[in-house]
């Protein structure tokens, strides 16, 4: 327990100069392959943040992954994530990459069975109706779990507006 609170002044210094290093690198490349990095687009998005914090710790807090390694790591993860989002201009690769939007309401009526795909309940439903200054159920055209994990509610306060078609493409019912 005593060595919790333990630090030479070495390993202060080299933990001071890897977080700089690795975090220009995250910089640099970011900057290469564009804000699409760090968004929350797809599931495969969402990998490659996590990948990215987890390298850039293990860099600067494990003394046995140099910086060296680490700014190769990230930069693997980089063109993987550029790689995957070149391929994924094919459906194929599209559907095999990413997860299908799920309708969990269709206007006023709820989809139970799709709520319980989603792992969504009732309640997180509600709140995000709320979320979303929902009023009245009149208002919600449809409400989508989307790839990411994010939900949308698409609603108006206008009856006579229809949802058009090509919003719902591609969303499972």
């Amino acid at each position: 327990m005593e060595k919790w609170f333990e630090a030479s002044w070495t390993s202060v210094v080299a933990i001071c100069i890897t977080a700089i290093g690795i975090y220009l690198a995250v910089i640099i490349f970011t900057r290469l392959a564009g804000k699409r990095s760090f968004s929350k687009m797809s599931s495969f998005d969402f990998a490659m943040t996590v990948a990215i914090g987890s390298i850039i710790a293990t860099t600067v807090l494990s003394k046995s992954v140099s910086l060296t390694d680490g700014v190769v790591g990230l930069a693997m993860v980089y063109i993987l994530q550029l790689s995957v989002a070149i391929l994924r201009r094919s459906s194929n690769v599209e559907k095999l990459v990413d997860n299908t939007p799920l309708m969990l309401m269709d206007g006023t009526e709820i989809l139970y069975e799709n709520l319980k795909k989603a792992r969504v309940t009732e309640s997180d439903l509600r709140s995000k109706l709320r979320e979303t200054n929902v009023l009245e159920l009149s208002q919600v055209r449809a409400v989508v779990f989307e790839a990411t994990g994010d939900i949308s509610v698409l609603h108006t306060k206008d009856e006579n507006v229809e949802l058009e078609d090509w919003l719902m493409e591609g969303v499972t019912r």
